[in-house]
């Protein structure tokens, strides 16, 4: 199971939402390349970054700082957040992003994630699923859908998606731990990689996650509120 760190973006500061909510916003640093220097010396191997307000407004909003984490760590970096068209991909690539994050836009038109798969190669793109009740939630949160989480996946999938970002936004940033039961359903019953997102809390929480076989962990406040030592994390799962 590789492990994600994650530095969520809101106005250049790393910060932390509870469920999904704008209004509900802690700060956590006023630097988040620092943040990210220091998970990488803590042992990370990949790093999550979201443009909270990019995914809120539909475009990136947040580049420089984002192009500043990527100069300061030497290991991989998966961003999303506002990715609405192949321009976007490519100013985020560009940028030395290791891959890119579809949300809103594999919603209204999977044909776009297909086109971004041919252009880019499927190891460059993942599709983000936030959901709510088993029920796909877009525009940074705000607007709950009438897919199906597992069936959109199942989509994905068929249009040549590798790699899902669940996120369970009931449990995200609530610390109360993940939500087991959908995200087992989303990997037994599409075979993806999943990359578990929302509510990990305590090295328990990751253990419980590794038993039902995830690709990956996305872990947030936990970390920031030292509820899991990333060290030792990264010491018992070794990715």
């Amino acid at each position: 199971m590789k492990l994600f760190p994650a530095i969520d973006i809101k106005n250049g500061q790393c910060v932390r939402l509870r469920q999904g909510q704008f209004h509900d916003v802690e700060v956590y640093s006023h630097i988040p390349a620092c943040v990210a220097e220091s998970f990488e010396q803590q042992g990370a191997s990949y790093i999550h970054i979201v443009d909270l307000d990019g995914a809120l407004v539909g475009h990136s909003m947040n580049e420089e700082v984002i192009k500043e984490i990527v100069a300061r760590v030497s290991i991989p970096v998966q961003v999303g957040g506002g990715i609405r068209t192949i321009k976007d991909i490519e100013t985020k690539l560009n940028l030395g992003v290791d891959r890119v994050i579809i949300g809103t836009k594999a919603v209204e038109n999977p044909q776009f994630v297909k086109e971004a798969i041919m252009r880019f190669g499927a190891d460059r793109i993942v599709v983000g699923i936030d959901a709510k009740n088993g029920m796909v939630a877009t525009d940074g949160w705000e607007k709950v859908s009438n897919f199906n989480a597992v069936q959109l996946a199942l989509q994905m999938k068929e249009l040549g998606v590798q790699t899902i970002v669940y996120t369970d936004i009931s449990k995200d940033g609530m610390l109360q731990g993940p939500n087991i039961e959908h995200t087992e359903k989303m990997v037994t019953a599409t075979g993806l990689n999943i990359i578990a997102s929302g509510g990990v809390s305590s090295m328990k929480d990751l253990d419980d996650l590794n038993s039902i076989s995830v690709y990956g962990a996305i872990m947030g406040k936990a970390i920031y509120e030292k509820r899991i030592d990333l060290a030792e994390a990264v010491k018992k799962y070794g990715k």
